[in-house]
């Protein structure tokens, strides 16, 4: 497969921008390896539905300006109507496992998750901050706005929290007992 197919890929499933470093070290080529990858896959692009956004040596994957009356319509049908049930989805994972990252969330979900975390943002449900285990990702946890909205004060009011909690917490630390007996059986 040729470098820009990879590039492609890595753009699709971040759904953010990602800085050319990354993809250089990640795909274990040179900046002007990455850079020409780019330039073919703009070409490759041109006169589709995407393109290619770029900023200080950033790359991110994204619909064409030519669309952005038809996008914007979608955009405003989409951010007025009630949530999907993936946004649905998407913002009881931020609830009960937040802050918690972008990966994470297409982990649970089988799925990438971008559009639906940013239309989550716009709406001033959910935040993001800075993820101090990873500079270049962000977490996402829920606005003053959704608990205000929910009617509740804090966190822990939601329905079966502490509960939620503790499953998780027992399943994480089986998990780990399973996995090191798996690796001791081999």
């Amino acid at each position: 497969m040729n470098l820009n197919t990879y590039v492609e890929a890595i753009l699709f499933l971040k759904g953010e921008p990602v800085a050319l470093r990354y993809l250089s070290k990640l795909l274990d080529k040179k900046d002007f390896e990455i850079k020409e990858a780019i330039i073919e896959l703009k070409e490759k692009l041109d006169g589709r539905g995407l393109c290619i956004v770029e900023k200080d040596e950033s790359f991110m994957l994204a619909t064409s300006p030519e669309l952005s009356n038809f996008t914007k319509k979608l955009t405003e049908e989409e951010f007025d109507s009630k949530l999907s049930k993936a946004g649905l989805e998407t913002l009881s994972i931020i609830l009960y496992r937040g802050p918690v990252s972008r990966a994470d969330i297409d982990h649970i979900r089988g799925v990438n998750s971008a559009f639906i975390v940013r239309n989550l943002l716009v709406r001033g449900l959910v935040e993001r901050t800075s993820n101090p285990r990873d500079n270049r990702s962000y977490l996402y946890k829920p606005s003053f706005q959704l608990l205000r909205y929910l009617g509740i004060k804090n966190i822990e009011e939601l329905p079966e929290y502490g509960d939620f909690d503790e499953k998780i917490k027992s399943f994480n630390e089986q998990f780990i007992v399973d996995k090191k007996q798996e690796h001791a059986e081999e």
